[in-house]
């Protein structure tokens, strides 16, 4: 789950991390307000949950509060990339002397967190560590030992710093690491990370993921998975969590439903083998109910980018016969407009293609040739 910058902000600064003087806006006359009393040049600041803001007109500068006023009239109901704004971050404009960047993630291939640290840091650091990976500095953290002080000091060296920078640069990366650690972060980064013309270190920019799975040791967070406006979920998402589906909106126009994240993954394999695009992923997961099943297709018959539905059922815990239901349940209500190719195998098949077969709707049993028909329904509409 990703949080917003000024939570994020919020959190290093309880772990004394220095982040700039500021506060968040839900209002025009709230920016005003917070641009007057940091007294300085302000940045304003959109609040997504995306990345790239400034490069997309998210981040505006001002130089009086009349001006951070008008600045925040320009973001607020904007969309950035899909994102509408409903609140902006006023904070104290930096004197820039060097752009940093510091951050922890995990790296799956190691089965650990890394450390990872540039001289470089800002917008361009994807493209830096593509080009010159010489400049970036990375160190596995061992998962028994951790993230010891001398770590810090060896990559912070390496950055150029000495002397009380050093050691002020080098704890202020293990106060990061420990934010990491303790609110299970997939990524935990500043970037950039500030040293000023006066020689201090601030964040300028923060991002915190925290890792789904770990979310009931963090219930201030756990509601906002599915809260309108704060979760960076798709509407479909939202909704899906709400009814208890596993669902990802993909960028194709071939709706997916199947039973068992296994299944439904060789499903979006099988249909892009074929020249297919899945419009999502749809697990209804072992033992879906009639209720359940007919949910599913509500969702995704929601999506207006879809032009076909591919139904793939492998039964074990789960009765074709109760998704037969469901998929009846569901076309008793809105009709199929737009084309469904079934395929039912396992538990209670031939009951569930019996009901299905009754009302003319054909069942497959080989995947192959469902995902074939799939593919050709959405090549014919075309």
């Amino acid at each position: 789950m990703k949080l917003f910058e000024y939570e994020a902000k919020e959190i290093l600064s309880s772990y004394e991390i220095p982040i700039p003087n500021g506060g968040l806006a839900d209002s025009p006359a709230q920016a005003r307000e917070i641009a007057m009393r940091v007294k300085a040049p302000v940045a304003v600041k959109a609040q997504a949950l995306v990345a790239g803001r400034g490069r997309a007109g998210g981040i505006l500068f001002a130089s009086s509060p009349d001006e951070a006023e008008l600045a925040s009239r320009k973001l607020f109901g904007a969309e950035i990339k899909g994102y509408r704004i409903q609140s902006v971050l006023v904070e104290q404009k930096l004197d820039i002397a060097k752009e940093l960047y510091l951050g922890i993630t995990v790296d799956r291939s190691s089965r650990c967190y890394v450390a990872i640290a540039s001289s470089q840091g800002g917008a361009e650091i994807e493209e830096i560590a593509s080009t010159s990976p010489e400049k970036i500095i990375k160190v596995s953290i061992d998962p028994l030992h951790g993230f010891r002080p001398y770590h810090t000091r060896q990559i912070v060296r390496k950055l150029g710093y000495g002397g009380n920078q050093m050691l002020e640069l080098a704890t202020i990366f293990l106060k990061l690491c420990r934010v990491a650690m303790d609110y299970d972060a997939d990524l935990c980064e500043m970037n950039p990370f500030i040293e000023t013309t006066r020689g201090e270190f601030v964040a300028g920019d923060a991002r915190l993921i925290i890792d789904d799975n770990a979310l009931y040791r963090h219930p201030e967070f756990q509601r906002r998975l599915i809260e309108k406006g704060k979760s960076e979920l798709a509407p479909q998402e939202l909704e899906a969590r709400e009814k208890g589906l596993v669902y990802v909106r993909l960028q194709g126009n071939i709706g997916v439903i199947g039973n068992g994240a296994g299944l439904v993954m060789a499903t979006l394999d099988a249909i892009q083998l074929h020249g297919g695009h899945p419009a999502n992923f749809l697990d209804v997961g072992g033992g879906a109910s009639p209720d359940r099943m007919a949910a599913a297709l509500d969702l995704v018959f929601s999506d207006p980018r879809v032009d076909v539905v591919f139904i793939n059922v492998l039964g074990g815990i789960t009765r074709c016969d109760e998704i037969a239901k469901g998929i009846l349940d569901a076309k008793s209500r809105m009709d199929f407009v737009k084309p469904v190719v079934i395929r039912l195998v396992g538990t209670k098949e031939e009951e569930g293609r019996q009901m299905l077969e009754q009302t003319g709707i054909q069942v497959l049993d080989s995947m192959e040739e469902a995902v074939e028909r799939v593919v050709e329904s959405v090549d014919v509409k075309k």
